[in-house]
């Protein structure tokens, strides 16, 4: 069977007999295996990052961009089997999948800016005859730790940025879908990337603590759980480390009376299902303001519904494709059980789909639940599936204090006529990202990507200008040159311009 292995110093390599199957999700069959990299290969991919470090970190600002040109073209030119891989080991269909990558790509388009980015700042005669500027330099070896879910688009949020800024990378992708984040990581070497400063282990969580303790590891980015990105902050800071943590989401969308209806409805159907729901951002409850609003709603939604096709990912007619693993089918299952039993209405059932010759696949359907109230299980937890709950609220306060109140912030959004109301939502709500009839308001490339609350841990944002400061350390020099013949006395008070 096919083993996938690390990329260490630009070479493929595996190590020890530790080895974890890789499922298809759509079939529910083993069709490979990911090698777990041990302490000693983590710490090897460290050394090989360090040495390479130095040579790496003085090139030229416009030589790195010129790898991540190279990089993108790489990337649309083999965008098919990206996507393939994708689907193979995620279960995420074509459209789906093809999207993640594109959203990728603007991520390196943007690290191609890195000459402008990293310019610094300059101020000349901030006192006689004395100049200062400020300089953007890199950290050195930093390391990144991505989910199953994004295995394309999220390492594509931190390498690019990271290596054009001038630090070596160690990435640790998810174990359960490697293939394509490993084979991306090929072609930035195809780009013209020299060996040792882009390094990828595949591993568990014995690789995830030698990241965490290594002092040469100067700072790490997370994307996954809220408690495992609590635990990846609180080590990496307690080590001395640089932490950015990005952790889960409960994303509600306000459904006010004067919504257009059916366009809610429509967005709501794709970003409630699409990518079965594994989604940071999926919007996961509809808060209907008044019993008419969400009557309308649920019985619009349920209609709507009806056309949703689940299948393989290689139907790209498919709307969404399976849950990643079979323990997590069963996961999605338990929180649909539980709302019920706990008095909430499954107005559409997922939990026994039909799909024809792939009976064994991590399929879960589209699930509508009404009456869903604060107090359940199912709408405190993050699903991570394609479930939709409603809740019925009187009022849009009602409504904010409902999403205030929860201890995600991750993204939010409203549906409304309104502009008032808008911007009132707009301004106070405490959620890190947010649409104004837009139901999945993820940042484009050159803004950053990040939660409030219990979303993120850490000051900076996901990629864009945030992604630049995360990556570098500013450095400010002042300078003076005396005059030839004039010596200026000690001064012991501090140097004003008064």
């Amino acid at each position: 069977m096919a083993i996938v292995g690390h990329l260490i110093n630009g070479q493929i390599v595996t190590d020890g007999d530790r080895n974890q199957d890789i499922y298809n999700p759509s079939t529910g069959e083993v069709s490979k295996q990911v090698a777990l990299a041990s302490r000693t290969t983590v710490e090897q991919a460290i050394s090989v990052a360090q040495d390479a470090y130095p040579a790496w970190r003085n090139t030229p600002a416009i030589k790195r961009a010129r790898i991540m040109f190279k990089f993108k073209d790489l990337l649309e030119q083999h965008a098919d089997e990206i996507c393939s891989l994708i689907g193979a080991e995620h279960g995420k269909i074509s459209h789906d999948a093809a999207g993640e990558l594109q959203r990728g790509i603007e991520n390196v388009e943007y690290a191609c800016c890195a000459p402008e980015l990293l310019k610094g700042e300059h101020s000349k005669n901030v006192a006689p005859g004395i100049d200062s500027w400020s300089e953007f330099q890199p950290l050195g070896v930093v390391a990144g730790i991505t989910p199953f879910n994004f295995p394309a688009m999220v390492p594509l949020w931190m390498y690019p940025m990271a290596i054009v800024c001038g630090n070596c990378f160690i990435l640790k992708p998810s174990e359960r879908d490697p293939s394509s984040t490993l084979y991306i990581a090929e072609l930035l070497k195809k780009a013209g990337l020299p060996d040792g400063v882009m390094n990828v282990v595949n591993g568990d969580k014995e690789a995830v603590d030698t990241l965490l303790a290594d002092d040469r590891i100067k700072a790490v980015s997370f994307v996954g759980s809220t408690p495992i990105a609590e635990y990846i902050y609180s080590t990496a800071s307690a080590n001395g480390k640089r932490c950015q943590a990005l952790g889960g989401a409960k994303n509600h969308a306000i459904v006010m009376p004067d919504a257009d209806m059916d366009n809610a409805v429509s967005q709501l159907l794709g970003a409630a299902f699409g990518s079965s729901g594994e989604r940071c951002m999926a919007l996961s409850v509809a808060v209907a303001v008044g019993e008419a609003a969400a009557d309308q709603l649920v019985s619009k939604m349920a209609e709507a519904m009806k056309t949703l096709k689940i299948g393989p990912c290689h139907d790209s007619s498919n709307d969404f494709g399976p849950v990643i693993t079979k323990q997590h089918q069963q996961k999605v299952f338990g929180y649909i059980d539980s709302a019920q039993e706990q008095g909430a209405s499954v107005v559409v059932d997922g939990r026994n789909p039909d799909i024809a010759g792939y009976e064994d696949g991590f399929y879960v359907g589209g699930t509508l639940i009404d009456h869903v109230t604060s107090q359940m299980e199912s709408y405190n937890a993050e699903i991570f599936g394609p479930v939709l709950q409603v809740v019925r609220v009187n009022s849009m306060q009602e409504a904010m204090d409902l999403i205030d109140a929860h201890e995600y912030g991750n993204g939010t959004c409203i549906f409304t006529r309104d502009g008032e109301a808008a911007r009132y939502f707009s301004d106070h709500i405490q959620v890190g990202m947010v649409g104004i009839n837009i139901p999945l308001p993820v940042p484009v490339s050159y803004h950053s990507f990040g939660g409030w609350k219990r979303s993120l841990f850490g000051d900076l944002h996901a990629y864009g200008p945030d992604g630049v400061r995360f990556y570098t350390k500013r450095k400010t020099i002042t300078q003076r040159w005396p005059s030839a013949g004039v010596r200026e006395g000690a001064q012991f008070s501090m140097p004003t311009m008064s």
